[in-house]
């Protein structure tokens, strides 16, 4: 049997095969990144804190991606976050658990030398955001200002209390920063997280806190924030002055984002760099971030070294200035 069919006809079913071929590759494309089987995504902080509040948006938008799968939340807290990023290297290279990890810690605490893990045992495979510094009071505090705060310091040297998660962290690098630039001393009391420190810190159990924007936003009501390492105000705390205009040339804050175990394959390593750079631009997230006050960023596997290589370089210089492990 022969069928007779105009050749323009011909032209028209190739053209409508070679458009949907092109939309199946480019969903395939795009649906590469998800992993076969459940995502275990470790916590090396205790829940309530930026951490945590950041892997509970990232597995609303990995469900929404990739829905087959589930994205299991774990914590193994401790050190400051060392306990677990001493041990990350043990789990599965299977491209299935994925650890969250932060700088500057990643590069203060090995030169401490007091933890189990060296920086270069850490392998990142994305960089999410970023959370300026920020130094808070209860809202009970009678310290109105920063100027107040650092005057009651300046009166009672070694008396007023800073709180801060973990031990050579950025909460500790900024507490030596703040009391080596404006010429007082504080004593600094560090917790295991942000979510521990937060029931100190509103039952005024110490007198301040050393800490990041998201807290000081989403508990605008219960704390006064005096300052933030910041070029310009934060849009959700205009009344809030940055520390450069305090006449201190202080923009810093941490970095978080997800490791792997070192073993991890390259195109494993690569598909999750994919996955959580889809989900960092989704609207969605870009609404939490707004809303929460995280700085999105997308460092994925091509800017890896080279981002690295410089945070390395500067926090390895600022622990030198700020006396981090020779205390």
């Amino acid at each position: 049997m022969t069928l007779n069919i105009p050749i323009s006809s011909w032209f028209k079913v190739l053209s409508s095969l070679t458009i949907a071929f092109g939309l199946s590759v480019a969903i395939n494309t795009y649906a590469q990144p998800c992993p076969e089987k459940n995502i275990q995504y470790w916590q090396a902080f205790p829940p309530g804190g930026e951490s945590d509040l950041s892997a509970r948006h990232q597995q609303l938008l990995i469900k929404k991606k990739c829905p087959s799968i589930e994205t299991i939340i774990q914590y193994k807290a401790g050190a400051g976050g060392a306990l677990m990023w001493s041990q990350m290297n043990s789990l599965p290279a299977d491209g299935l658990n994925v650890v969250g990890i932060n700088l500057p810690h990643i590069v203060f605490q090995p030169l401490e030398g007091l933890v189990q893990y060296k920086t270069s045992e850490i392998t990142p495979v994305f960089w999410f955001h970023y959370t300026p510094d920020i130094l808070v009071v209860p809202e009970s505090s009678p310290y109105k200002s920063f100027t107040e705060f650092i005057d009651a310091a300046k009166k009672n040297p070694g008396q007023l209390s800073v709180g801060g998660s973990g031990l050579n962290s950025a909460n500790h690098a900024a507490h030596e920063r703040l009391d080596a630039s404006f010429g007082i001393k504080t004593i600094y009391i560090p917790f295991k997280g942000t979510g521990d420190m937060t029931t100190s810190l509103l039952g005024a159990q110490v007198d301040s806190a050393m800490t990041y924007t998201p807290f000081a936003i989403n508990n605008k009501s219960r704390v006064r924030a005096l300052a933030v390492g910041m070029e310009k105000r934060h849009p959700l705390m205009p009344e809030v002055p940055t520390f450069k205009e305090l006449g201190v040339n202080w923009v810093d804050g941490s970095y978080r984002g997800v490791g792997v175990p070192k073993s991890t394959s390259l195109e494993q390593i690569k598909k999750l760099s994919q996955l959580f750079m889809q989900i960092n631009m989704d609207p969605e997230m870009k609404e939490l971030a707004i809303r929460n006050g995280f700085e999105l960023i997308n460092i994925g596997t091509d800017q890896m070294d080279s981002f690295m290589k410089e945070r390395t370089q500067i926090y390895t210089q600022g622990a030198g200035l700020l006396g981090l492990g020779r205390k």
